[in-house]
């Protein structure tokens, strides 16, 4: 006598009310970010929103989405002929097959934040934003053509670079002039210092030679023939 299999077909096709009340808190949610996410964007002008805990709020949904999606009903009609069999013990691998697919991926969300520093890159954006909340001044948006919106980006670098090299130009042009004042008058000091060199050796010149005229006149000659 064969058995029906109609009534394991409707017991694997109908979800307990954990799954399906699971998935409907999944839902409301994923509305509810979705809510935030428009209200956010109405309300520019209110408290700035802060992206880290954004950030991790759409993580969380996200992981709760992908939790929701691994249900025990998708799981058991996989294995439809191992659940039959086992059904203890195929809802408890399904268990630790959601424990740890949860871990991985909290696992990964927390390795891509630490490697990407998104921590404080998001409090920067927040701090910036914050900052200029009051401006009035029109945000940057890009042209559409990449050169001019490089050049835009890149100009006034290279301006105040230019700037920058001009003002060391005049410094080092004003060290060297005084560095050049400083030589001359060196080299001017060196050349009296030469010109009174020359003048003593002259004068000691001629003192010998008139020492050397008063010594050719052999004086005891001359007292002897007195």
């Amino acid at each position: 006598m064969e058995v029906s299999a109609e009534p394991e077909k409707k017991e694997i096709s109908t979800k307990t009310g954990n799954e399906a009340s699971i998935e409907t808190q999944v839902d409301k949610d994923i509305s509810g970010q979705s809510t935030d996410l428009s209200n956010n964007s109405e309300n520019k002008a209110g408290v700035s929103a802060n992206r880290l805990k954004l950030f991790d709020k759409v993580m969380e949904k996200s992981l709760q989405r992908v939790i929701a999606d691994a249900s025990f009903h998708r799981f058991a009609k996989t294995f439809h002929p191992f659940y039959k069999q086992k059904p203890q013990l195929t809802e408890d691998i399904h268990r630790q097959f959601v424990s740890e697919l949860q871990t991985a991926v909290q696992d990964d969300i927390r390795q891509i934040m630490e490697e990407g520093n998104l921590q404080s890159k998001l409090e920067e954006l927040d701090r910036l934003e914050e900052e200029n909340r009051d401006s009035t001044e029109p945000a940057w948006r890009p042209s559409g053509v990449p050169e001019q919106d490089l050049c835009s980006f890149v100009m006034p670098y290279y301006l105040k670079q230019r700037e920058f090299l001009r003002r060391e130009l005049k410094r080092q042009q004003k060290e060297n002039a005084a560095l050049a004042q400083r030589v001359q008058a060196g080299r001017d000091t060196i050349a009296q210092t030469e010109q009174r060199i020359a003048s003593g050796v002259e004068e000691w010149r001629a003192s010998t030679s008139t020492l050397n005229t008063l010594s050719s006149l052999a004086p005891m000659q001359n007292f002897d023939t007195m």
